[in-house]
């Protein structure tokens, strides 16, 4: 039985496609509203984690009924509370952050590629509020970023990685980088595996067009522990976590 996170919203085909500009203009508008404090309250030494925490769940909440997402969750009962995590879920579309923040109900923060991080008031805020800059084509930045996650970790603020590396164009399960799965075994953390599926009919990746009313079904996974693997079996847990994930999804997209 999947358990309702929103209210029934209706599906993708049931509802209008609404022009980006609209839903997006919106979700900047919302961005925006919790960036400008944050940059300020950064700057002055007077921003907290929980504020943060609120802001971010306010933030997410608005973004997804923007959006007219409906969320389906199933496995809330398997996720521990007061217990920090590298979560790791597919990628299908941008609208999947929001989604997780809302389905998981947990202090989170994500590690974002390095784009993300040009976008003015918006960067300043994300690294304000703990955010983790990732920079893909510099192995030895990235072995950094992982680093810095790690210490957010010792704060109970779980870390999302997307292990694919970058949102599906098809909403297929794409191979597993291998950086996020060593932090978790040098900063022994459990892993949380989250299968997500819908939130690409809300916004593909590269799409220009919202389409309001999808149904995002997010799966949680029981939390697999990295201290039985070492950095030599870290292929078996690469192929643990994948298979906690892609299990959830429907057969069309498990292949590569």
């Amino acid at each position: 039985m999947r358990g309702l996170c929103s209210p029934a919203l209706g599906r993708a085909n049931e509802v209008p496609v609404v022009p980006s500009f609209d839903v997006l203009a919106q979700a900047a508008v919302s961005t925006l509203k919790i960036s400008v404090p944050t940059v300020i309250q950064g700057a002055s030494g007077t921003l907290t984690a929980e504020v943060c925490n609120q802001r971010l769940e306010s933030w997410s909440r608005e973004l997804v009924q923007q959006a007219g997402i409906r969320i389906e969750v199933t496995g809330r009962e398997r996720l521990p509370r007061n217990e920090a995590f590298v979560v790791m879920s597919n990628h299908q579309s941008h609208y999947d952050i929001p989604v997780l923040f809302q389905a998981l109900g947990i202090p989170l923060r994500m590690v974002a590629k390095k784009e993300l991080f040009r976008i003015p008031v918006m960067s300043q805020a994300m690294r304000a509020a703990g955010f983790v800059e990732l920079d893909r084509t510099n192995r030895t930045s990235a072995i950094r970023t992982l680093s810095e996650a790690r210490s957010r970790l010792d704060q109970a603020i779980s870390i999302w990685i997307a292990p694919e590396g970058t949102r599906s164009k098809t909403g297929r399960l794409s191979s597993f980088k291998k950086g996020g799965f060593h932090l978790a075994v040098q900063a022994g953390m459990r892993i949380l595996p989250v299968a997500i599926d819908g939130t690409r009919f809300a916004l593909p990746a590269g799409g220009l067009t919202v389409t309001r009313g999808a149904t995002a079904h997010v799966t949680i996974e029981s939390p697999i522990d990295p201290a039985q693997y070492s950095n030599a079996k870290i292929s078996a847990l690469v192929s643990a976590v994948r298979a906690a994930i892609e299990q959830h999804l429907p057969a069309e997209l498990r292949a590569d």
